[in-house]
C-alpha cells in the first residue's frame, strides 16, 4: 500500500517527479506480479507520458520505450529518447505502432472521448501484449483533482464553490480537460466493445485489496484509482 506515502509526499511537496516515481515503481511491482515480463528486450509504449516518469523507471529496467503525448513535457533525462506526437481525442492510435506493453497512467478521466480510445487500444499491442490502464474515477475521493472533495456537488456546483473558497487558480475544468468516468461503465465497454479482456484489477494505490473492485458500488468510491491489466481475447 503507497497511499500514505503519496499523500504525504503530495502534502509537502504537491505532484512532483518523485510523486509520480513511487506511482511507477509500485505499478511496475504489480505488474511483474501479474506475470508482465518486464525487462531488456521488452517494447513498451507510455501513452500519455506527461514528463515520462512511467516510462523512464521502463527504460532503466531495460525496455525499449517510446513515449508519446500531445506536447512533448519530458523530462531532461528522457528528451534523447523516442517521442511521438498524438492527441487522443482526435487522432487514430494505430500511428504509434505495437508494443509488448502500453502504458496509459492517469491519462483517461482528461479525454473527451475515452471509450474511443478504449476501441482501438488493441491495435497498440503486439500478440500477446498488454496494457496497464490506470485513471481517477469520478467518484473517487480525488475524483476532481484539486477541487475534491467538492465534485461529489456536481461538475458546475463543485468546482465553483471551490473557486469561491480557494480563490486559487484551478487548472482542471469538467467538460474541458476532465471528464467523469465511472468504473462499471469502463469495464462494460472493455467486455462488450472491444477485443481485450481483464487480466488483473485493483485499487492502484492499495493493490492488496483488489477485492474492493468486485464489488459494484463500492468501487466506485473506494478504489480511489482504478488499475487494469489488459490483454487480447
Amino acid at each position: 500500500m503507497i497511499l500514505h506515502r503519496l499523500l504525504w509526499r503530495f502534502a509537502r511537496h504537491r505532484d512532483d517527479a518523485e510523486f509520480y516515481r513511487l506511482q511507477a515503481e509500485d505499478a511496475v511491482r504489480w505488474l511483474r506480479a501479474a506475470g508482465v515480463a518486464i525487462g531488456p528486450g521488452f517494447r513498451a509504449l507510455d501513452v500519455g507520458c506527461g514528463h515520462g516518469v512511467f516510462g523512464g523507471l521502463l527504460k532503466s529496467a531495460g525496455c525499449t520505450v517510446t513515449f508519446a503525448d500531445e506536447q512533448n513535457y519530458l523530462l531532461p533525462e528522457h528528451r534523447t529518447a523516442p517521442f511521438l506526437p498524438i492527441n487522443l481525442d482526435s487522432e487514430p492510435v494505430d500511428k504509434l505502432g505495437r508494443h509488448d506493453l502500453v502504458v496509459c497512467s492517469n491519462v483517461l478521466e482528461h479525454l473527451a472521448r475515452p471509450t474511443d480510445f478504449l476501441r482501438a487500444a488493441d491495435q497498440l499491442l503486439t500478440e500477446g501484449g498488454s496494457l496497464y490502464l490506470s485513471w481517477t474515477n469520478w467518484l473517487s475521493p480525488w475524483g476532481g483533482h484539486e477541487f475534491s472533495p467538492w465534485h461529489y456537488l456536481g461538475t458546475e456546483l463543485g468546482p465553483a464553490i471551490y473557486d469561491h473558497l480557494s480563490k486559487r487558480p484551478r487548472f482542471h475544468y469538467p467538460g474541458r480537460n476532465l471528464f467523469p468516468t465511472y468504473v462499471g461503465d469502463i469495464l462494460a465497454t472493455i467486455e462488450e466493445e472491444t477485443p481485450l479482456k481483464v487480466r488483473a484489477m485493483a485499487p492502484r494505490y492499495y493493490t492488496e485489496l483488489a477485492p474492493l473492485m468486485t464489488l459494484p458500488l463500492i468501487r466506485e468510491f473506494l478504489a480511489w484509482n482504478c488499475a487494469l491489466l489488459l490483454t487480447r481475447r
